[in-house]
C-alpha cells in the first residue's frame, strides 16, 4: 500500500486469469443451477487493478467497449462490499484489461475478487478471506476461488472449494478465437436429463499429486465440450492446431472459447504458441501460479 498525496493510499493487484483442468458438469439441480466438479488453476495472464481512496465510487477501465457502472462485476463487488459492510468510504478503480472477455478465462470473476481483496485492505475492514469469499458467493460461481490460493477443486455450483497443492509447475499455452462466448448460452445448451461422474476430475487430481505433466495431459477433461463444438467448430480446429504443434494435450477452458494445450516446459509453450498464432488467433504462453490468484503489485 502506497500513500498518495494529501493522505490518499492506493494499491496495485495483478488478477490472475485461470483455467479448467477439469470441468464435468454432473447434471441439472432443483434450484436450476448446475452441478459441477471442476478443478481450477490460476496463470499468469492477469489484469491490472488500482484501488485508490477517493469520495466516492468509480471505475475507469482502459477498454472503452467495457462498462463503468454496475454492469461491471468491479463495480458490484464494490457496492457489494460497501453496503455490507455499512460505510460510506468510496475508492477510485482503475482496470488495465488483459484477460480476453467471456473467454472461460475467469477475467471478470478475477477482478470483483481483487476488488473486494482490495477494498477490504484500502478501507481498513479487515475481513478474514473466509468472509470475503462467502460475500463473493453473490457475485459469482468463480469469485470465492481467485480469493484463495492457485488451484483448487471445487463441487456443489462451484461454490464449494477445497484447496489443491500447488507444488508442481506447468506451462501452457492459451488460444482464443477472439469472439466471446457466454457462458449463460453454453449452460443453457446442456441437454435436458443430463448426468455424469466427475471421473475425470479424480483422473486429474491423481495427476496433479503425481506431479506428472504427461499423465496431467492425458488427463484432462471438459464434458461442455460436447454442447460447444457443434455451434463453434473452431473449438476444435485450435485443439487440433495445439496437438499439430506439440502439446501434449489440449482442452476446452471452462464454457470456452478458450482452448489451452500443456507443454513440457515454457520454452516449449513458446513454440507451440509461436507455430499456433500464424492462424490469426490470440495466443499465450502462460504458467502455473504457484500462490494467490490475486497479488499486489508494485
Amino acid at each position: 500500500m502506497s500513500t498518495r498525496p494529501r493522505g490518499s493510499q492506493r494499491l496495485v493487484l495483478r488478477a490472475s486469469a485461470k483455467v479448467n483442468l477439469a470441468l464435468e458438469v454432473l447434471g441439472k439441480r432443483g434450484d436450476g443451477y448446475h452441478e459441477i466438479a471442476t478443478v481450477l488453476q490460476a496463470v499468469d495472464l492477469f489484469d491490472r487493478l488500482t484501488v485508490e481512496t477517493a469520495d466516492t465510487l468509480s471505475l475507469h477501465a482502459d477498454d472503452p467497449e467495457l462498462p463503468t457502472d454496475e454492469g461491471n462485476l468491479v463495480m458490484r463487488a464494490a457496492r457489494l462490499l460497501q453496503q455490507t459492510a455499512g460505510i460510506d468510504r468510496g475508492a477510485r478503480i482503475e482496470l488495465q484489461k488483459r484477460i480476453p472477455v467471456a473467454a472461460g478465462l475467469g477475467g471478470g470473476s478475477s477482478d470483483a475478487a481483487a476488488t473486494l481483496w482490495g477494498l477490504n485492505r484500502l478501507w481498513g475492514l479487515r475481513w478474514p478471506r473466509a468472509r470475503l469469499q462467502t460475500l463473493a458467493v453473490e457475485l459469482g460461481m468463480d469469485v470465492p476461488f481467485f480469493l484463495g490460493t492457485g488451484r483448487a477443486v471445487a463441487r456443489g455450483r462451484g461454490e464449494q472449494l477445497r484447496t489443491l497443492p500447488g507444488a508442481g509447475g506447468y506451462a501452457l499455452v492459451l488460444v482464443n478465437p477472439r469472439e466471446p462466448l457466454s457462458t449463460k448460452e453454453v449452460y443453457g445448451r446442456v441437454p435436458a436429463g443430463w448426468h455424469a461422474e466427475p471421473t475425470g476430475t479424480e483422473r486429474v487430481i491423481e495427476a496433479l499429486r503425481r506431479r506428472n505433466v504427461a499423465t496431467l495431459a492425458a488427463a484432462l477433461t471438459n464434458n461442455l465440450e460436447r454442447v460447444v463444438e457443434p455451434v463453434l467448430p473452431v473449438i476444435a480446429r485450435m485443439k487440433a492446431a495445439l496437438l499439430a504443434a506439440g502439446a501434449l494435450g489440449a482442452i476446452m477452458s471452462g464454457s470456452g472459447p478458450t482452448v489451452f494445450g500443456l507443454a513440457r516446459s515454457l520454452d516449449h509453450a513458446r513454440q507451440v504458441r509461436s507455430r499456433v498464432s500464424r492462424a490469426g488467433w490470440a495466443c499465450w504462453a502462460v504458467r502455473t501460479n504457484s500462490g494467490p490468484a490475486i497479488r499486489a503489485s508494485r
